[in-house]
């Protein structure tokens, strides 16, 4: 788990400059990466969406685990066997940060992906050489050579519990097939595999979903607290082919000690997550844009599609803008959720909310705190060769509109 917290500087009058700071307020430390990295949470600047994990298969080794998805890939025939095939390059730089981003591992693999049309995702695993009671960051920067294009990931780990959720890894019970996303459904069958020395019991301990929502960027205050003691703890008999289902919305945090604080944690946000659809979800995420007297009133309609309706209506003035702006809206909230879910669905993260009601950032530099969100606003020009700034447009009940209009 992780708590973000958000700064805001003007830079000069065009700009604003968002910094959300991971951890701590503490000076920052060296950035790990000085070149825009806005791509990471934008889904038209880049072609290549992997999932990465790493597990501390030894304590002179951990995996990192690369999947890329098939409708992501780009496979071209054109290679001495005439079969399609992807191209990629992994270059991975492993930096030790308990000792001052010393450089502690490097990695390069060319792989050629031959296409097969039963597989949806393909798996790759890369050894890293690491040492017991380090915090590491890995550098992952992947080329698609056939269209000349990069994309950079930067994946934290640790080696300095043997009961960190680095310590473990989850699978299908049938597939076997490795799951780098602790995100499950009703009827979805997994294991959870230890490895260390085999424990005789996985306590599962069962919390309610988090549902508060982060303080507006104005403010600086701490981050809301979530459940503090579970509903309940389940003490079931280790085993590597346990099969786990957890069907029910929440929080499921598993250890092999009832009073560890660490272990792998499991989410369960519903079938529809990342997405939503049904009216009493879509209303929940309007709090970012309306009052607390106007959230009341819309909670406490007994037809909740007819209030979530007549408030877009009434934001859009017109049928059509209204589509508009729910198109915008809630499509960011997807990416919200893909991009930022971590105990909480990410609409609900100090990220999420500013992504939800600026956009995707047009600029974004990481540090080994955390990341430097930068927006900026388009000068339009004009026939007759001058320019201006975008005016920031008002909807009706006073509401801003300018971050959901124009930003793409």
């Amino acid at each position: 788990m992780f708590v973000s917290r958000i700064k805001l500087k003007c830079v000069y009058p065009v700009a604003v400059m968002m910094a959300v700071i991971i951890h701590s307020c503490s000076t920052p430390k060296p950035v790990v990466d000085t070149k825009d990295l806005s791509y990471l949470y934008n889904p038209l600047k880049t072609s290549i969406n992997p999932r990465y994990s790493v597990f501390n298969e030894t304590e002179e080794k951990s995996v990192l685990s690369v999947k890329f998805f098939s409708t992501d890939l780009y496979f071209n025939e054109a290679n001495p066997t005439g079969t399609p095939m992807a191209l990629m390059t992994v270059h991975v730089k492993v930096f030790n940060l308990s000792q001052g981003m010393a450089l502690a591992d490097t990695a390069l693999y060319n792989l050629d992906i031959t296409k097969d049309k039963t597989k949806l995702e393909y798996l790759y695993k890369i050894p890293l050489k690491v040492e017991k009671g380090n915090e590491y960051m890995a550098d992952v920067k992947i080329m698609d050579n056939i269209r000349q294009t990069m994309v950079q990931a930067f994946v934290p780990f640790s080696t300095v519990s043997d009961f960190s959720r680095y310590n473990f890894y989850a699978r299908g019970h049938l597939q076997k097939n490795e799951l780098l996303k602790p995100l499950v459904r009703k009827n979805e069958f997994f294991n959870l595999v230890y490895g260390r020395k085999k424990p005789d019991s996985l306590f599962i301990s069962v919390y309610q979903p988090y549902n508060e929502f982060p303080y507006p960027p104005s403010m600086v205050l701490p981050e809301k607290p979530g459940a503090t003691k579970p509903d309940t703890i389940v003490a079931v008999p280790y085993s590597e082919d346990l099969p786990l289902m957890f069907p029910n919305k929440g929080i499921y945090f598993c250890s092999v000690g009832r009073n560890l604080s660490e272990g792998y944690t499991f989410l369960n946000f519903g079938a529809e997550f990342p997405g939503m659809s049904s009216p009493e979800q879509m209303l929940e995420p309007i709090c970012y844009l309306a009052s607390q007297d106007e959230m009341t009133e819309l909670k406490a309609n007994p037809k909740p599609k007819m209030a979530l309706d007549g408030f877009w209506l009434s934001c859009g003035g017109n049928v059509e803008k209204a589509r508009e702006l729910i198109r915008i809206y809630y499509t960011r909230i997807l990416y919200a959720n893909y991009y930022f879910t971590s105990y909480k669905e990410g609409w609900r993260t100090d990220r999420g909310m500013v992504y939800i009601i600026y956009g995707p950032p047009d600029r974004i530099y990481k540090s080994s705190e955390g990341e430097t969100w930068g927006y900026r606003k388009q000068l339009v020009k004009t026939t007759w060769g001058t320019s201006y700034s975008v005016k920031t447009l008002h909807l009706k009940r006073g509401r801003t509109c300018s971050p959901i209009m124009n930003i793409p």
